[in-house]
């Protein structure tokens, strides 16, 4: 497995990387996990609802805030600076063993910054004070995955009210931030997730 630090890339490129990565994948090739982080953008899962986008489109644009459909599962979610996005391009013969590997190296790279109380939420992600910092949303074809994970560091959490993310409130999210008062920003952070991806993905953690 190879994991990659991309820095800021916008969301059509790193989407054309994904799919590009997969087929190699899929041929036989090497498994990757991209890190990165993009600019302002929401996209659409599967099961979203019209309603739940809370603006229309052109008020996106005027914010600079691009928007794509996209074939993993859940609902709206927005990304943007200073939000960590990790996507897995990996084999799997289901999607909920690796969710719950995914949610376990979030999970184990935030205990290295502060002791979390993790809970259990109304859907997948990582949850505290009943407010979702990390969302997993994945999409599998042919055995092998795409898509990922979002976890908040310190990105703007105002543009989620652009979205019921997840069909949920906005304030029903946080940040590392928002929830320690520690800035750590995703080119600081990568590489505690990268070291934990190796720890459960390839050393049994």
């Amino acid at each position: 497995m190879r994991i990659d630090w991309l820095g800021n890339v916008p969301y059509a490129r790193a989407l054309k990387m994904q799919y590009e990565i997969h087929a190699e994948v899929v041929r036989g090739g090497e498994e990757r996990v991209l890190l990165l982080e993009h600019p302002p953008v929401i996209t659409m899962g599967k099961s979203a609802k019209p309603e739940n986008l809370l603006v229309p489109p052109q008020r996106l644009s005027s914010l600079g805030v691009e928007i794509f459909r996209v074939e993993r599962g859940g609902d709206f979610t927005f990304h943007g600076p200073g939000q960590l996005v990790g996507y897995f391009i990996v084999r799997t013969e289901g999607g909920k063993g690796l969710v719950e590997r995914i949610l376990r190296v979030l999970k184990l790279s935030l205990l290295e910054v502060h002791p979390f109380e993790f809970e259990d939420g109304p859907h997948p992600g990582v949850w505290v004070g009943g407010r979702k910092m990390a969302s997993v949303g994945l999409a599998i074809k042919r055995g092998v995955s795409l898509h990922g994970f979002a976890l908040n560091l310190t990105v703007d959490l105002s543009y989620f009210s652009l979205i019921n993310p997840c069909g949920m409130p906005s304030s029903s999210m946080t940040s590392l931030l928002l929830e320690t008062g520690k800035r750590v920003e995703p080119e600081d952070f990568y590489p505690v997730v990268a070291a934990k991806i190796e720890e459960v993905f390839l050393g049994g953690g």
